[in-house]
């Protein structure tokens, strides 16, 4: 029921005037602080293009995976 549902969400489609609003409202400061962090740390822990391009490939890699075997594809 609840996967039924999440699912449900997730392939929902939004209206454009949903989209419009959700792109022009203001980024809260909250938000601003988050991406930053998470940016600085992303960018410490891998600090070359090469390090993050790796990373992204394993990510990529499991993500894929997990998706492959959730869904017995």
């Amino acid at each position: 029921m609840i996967r039924s549902a999440l699912r449900q969400a997730i392939d929902r489609q939004v209206t454009p005037e949903e989209l419009r609003n959700a792109l022009e409202r203001p980024i809260l400061r909250t938000e601003r602080d988050e991406v930053v962090s998470l940016r600085r740390w992303f960018t410490t822990r891998y600090p070359s293009p090469e390090a993050r391009l790796a990373y992204v490939r394993q990510a990529y890699a499991r993500w894929r995976s997990a998706i492959i075997r959730s869904t017995g594809a």
